[in-house]
C-alpha cells in the first residue's frame, strides 16, 4: 500500500515538472495549421515552413504538395515562407464526393491564402497545377500573388483541337481516363515510366516515391480531374494575366509538349520561358538544382530580354 502510495505521488510530482518545464520555454511550433477549412467537410493539407516572402505551390495529377520535397527546404533555407496546398482529392487532404474542376480548385486556394492572410506571393503550378493556377488569377484578379510560375503546365489546352494542334489526341486521353477507372495502378506506373527524359534520368527510387504520392489520390478525384483538363481551354484568358510570369519547361517533356510552353509564352504579355534542356516533364527532380535556382530569382526577374519573349 505504502509503495502504491509512493507511485502515486512521484507520477504526479513527474507530471508537474514537465509542465512547469514546457512552461518556462517558447513553443516549439510556430502555431500554423496543417489542415485549411476550406468549406464545410472540406479540409486542405498545407505544408507551412519558414520565413519571409512567400511562395506557394499547387502540385500536378495526381501527387500531392509532397512533391515538392526537395524545394521546400532549399527555398526556407533561402529565406522565403513556402507554402504547399494539396488539392481536394488528393494526398492528405480530404476527399469528398462532388465536384473537381478549375473553379472549385482555383476557390480552394483562394480560401487557403485569404485565411493565410498571405499577400505578394510567387504562385506556382506544376502540369494540371499550372492550368489551375492560370483559372486561380483569372478567376480571383490576381488576389494575394504578384508573380506568378508554370512548371510544364498542362495549359493552354491539353488535347488537341482543330485550331490548335498540340497536345494529346482524343483517343490518348480518352484511354487514359478508362485506365484510370479499369486499372489506376497500371496507368500510374505507365505514367511514371514516361515523366524523365530517358528511362535511366529519374532513379527507380524516386519513381516509385513519386508513384506512391499518385496513389494516395482518390480514384474518383483522379478520374474527374482528367475529365476536367480535357474540358478546359484557357486560350481566352491568357490575355487577362497581368502579372509577370515565368515559364518553366523541360525540351523533352513527353507529357505536356514544349510547344506548349511556346505558346503561353505567344500569348502572355509579360512572360519569359526557362528552358529545362536535360529534362522531361519531372523538371522539378530531373534538374532540381536549377529548378530551385531559378524559382528563388523569380522575385527579381521581371521580363527576359527586354521583351518578355524567347
Amino acid at each position: 500500500m505504502k509503495n502504491s502510495i509512493l507511485t502515486t505521488a512521484m507520477v504526479a510530482l513527474a507530471s508537474v515538472s514537465t509542465v512547469a518545464a514546457q512552461s518556462q520555454r517558447t513553443a516549439a511550433s510556430a502555431g500554423r495549421e496543417e489542415f485549411i477549412e476550406v468549406e464545410k467537410n472540406v479540409r486542405l493539407h498545407v505544408t507551412d515552413l519558414g520565413n519571409g516572402r512567400p511562395i506557394v505551390l499547387i502540385h500536378g495529377w495526381p501527387l500531392s504538395d509532397a512533391m515538392y520535397e526537395y524545394q521546400y527546404q532549399y527555398l526556407v533555407e533561402k529565406g522565403f515562407r513556402v507554402i504547399g496546398i494539396t488539392l481536394r482529392g488528393f494526398g492528405k487532404s480530404d476527399k469528398p464526393f462532388g465536384t473537381y474542376n478549375y473553379d472549385v480548385y482555383a476557390d480552394d486556394i483562394y480560401t487557403v491564402l485569404l485565411k493565410l492572410e498571405i499577400q505578394d506571393a510567387v504562385l506556382g503550378g506544376f502540369s494540371m497545377g499550372g492550368g489551375v493556377v492560370i483559372r486561380y488569377i483569372t478567376r480571383h484578379n490576381s488576389a494575394h500573388v504578384s508573380k506568378l510560375a508554370l512548371f510544364g503546365a498542362a495549359a493552354p489546352v491539353w488535347t488537341k483541337q482543330p485550331d490548335f494542334p498540340i497536345g494529346l489526341t482524343d483517343d490518348q486521353a480518352d484511354g487514359l481516363i478508362a485506365q484510370s477507372r479499369s486499372n489506376r495502378a497500371q496507368m500510374v506506373d505507365d505514367f511514371g515510366s514516361g515523366l524523365g527524359v530517358n528511362e535511366n534520368s529519374i532513379s527507380p527510387a524516386l519513381v516509385n516515391w513519386l508513384a506512391a504520392i499518385n496513389m494516395e489520390a482518390s480514384p474518383y478525384a483522379t478520374t474527374q480531374s482528367l475529365l476536367a483538363i480535357r474540358a478546359t481551354d484557357l486560350r481566352p484568358e491568357l490575355s487577362k494575366i497581368h502579372i509577370p510570369v515565368a515559364i518553366f519547361h523541360g525540351v523533352y517533356d513527353k507529357n505536356c509538349d514544349f510547344g506548349l510552353a511556346i505558346e503561353l509564352n505567344k500569348r502572355i504579355s509579360d512572360s519569359y520561358i526557362v528552358r529545362f534542356e536535360n529534362s522531361g516533364h519531372a523538371l522539378f527532380i530531373e534538374e532540381q538544382d536549377k529548378f530551385n535556382a531559378e524559382l528563388e530569382k523569380i522575385r527579381a526577374k521581371v521580363r527576359c530580354c527586354g521583351s518578355g519573349k524567347i
